[in-house]
């Protein structure tokens, strides 16, 4: 049976790219929120939606990550990680020196902050919802405009690639998970990603919790955190560890932190995504 799958549009985004690398087959429907996303799949309007949630060059993908921790009951069921060539088109008719703004989403915008301070530094650098957007506002601009995003999105919308690879790093990659309303079982080659955080600030209380992880021989893949939007100074911080989260020594491990925490929430076990 064709799965219904939320994405975030619309069509030509690099999460498209990664929504069809997952199933190909399914029915995608863009959307333009992280947000709305994690709402269609709560309420049943699709099964699952593809999300971007880390970028190797930007970091992680605020939007995600809180609705992850404050706003949602879904799951990350899956990983998907592709490479990211970066491409400024610009519309028929315009010329590169006539260019005064440059649309992209923001993360785009910062990988590629070099090659725009280089060749457009007199060029205002507007953010928009997502790269297949920006062509959009390029395309609807008053002023002379250039957009950044992928080739998917120049042969949508019929536009020019003037530079490709403009990415200030060739080695970019950005990594999507798959919300649902489960998480996966296990596969053998898991990875697990949760948050916590606690009641009151001591001394070494983060080194006692990251040490029963490391006590039974648990890889933490990432560790980061979040502003907990309780007050300034307070921080929820999340985990990528390897291993699923019905693995004995995970189990173990995250039944002593729950011992050190006022907070935890599981985000899902999923296997690793192998490239």
């Amino acid at each position: 049976m064709t799965k219904n799958i939320a994405y975030l549009g619309p069509s030509g985004t690099f999460t498209e790219q990664a929504a069809l690398l997952y199933d190909s087959d399914a029915d995608l429907i863009p959307l333009t929120s992280v947000l709305a996303i994690a709402n269609a799949v709560d309420n049943g309007t699709v099964e699952e939606g593809v999300v971007p949630i880390e970028n190797s060059l930007q970091g992680s993908v605020p939007d995600t990550l809180d609705l992850l921790i404050h706003d949602t009951t879904l799951m990350i069921s899956k990983e998907i990680i592709i490479p990211i060539e970066l491409c400024l088109m610009l519309k028929s008719g315009t010329k590169q020196q006539e260019v005064e703004v440059v649309y992209s989403h923001p993360n785009a915008l910062g990988q590629c902050r070099k090659y725009l301070d280089e060749q457009y530094k007199n060029a205002i650098q507007i953010a928009s919802l997502s790269t297949a957007a920006a062509v959009q506002d390029m395309l609807s601009s008053k002023k002379p405009a250039a957009a950044i995003g992928n080739t998917r999105t120049a042969d949508i919308y019929g536009v020019h690639i003037l530079g490709r690879g403009i990415q200030d790093n060739k080695a970019n990659h950005t990594r999507f998970v798959v919300l649902s309303k489960a998480d996966h079982e296990p596969t053998g080659s898991d990875k697990t990603s949760l948050c916590f955080s606690f009641g009151e600030d001591q001394a070494g209380m983060l080194h006692s919790v990251l040490g029963y992880f490391a006590e039974k021989n648990i890889n933490l893949a990432k560790v980061e955190s979040r502003p907990n939007k309780a007050g300034l100074g307070g921080y929820v911080f999340l985990l990528d560890i390897e291993g699923h989260r019905k693995d004995d020594n995970v189990m173990w491990a995250i039944e002593q932190m729950n011992n050190k925490v006022s907070f935890v929430k599981l985000f899902g076990s999923y296997p690793k995504y192998e490239y």
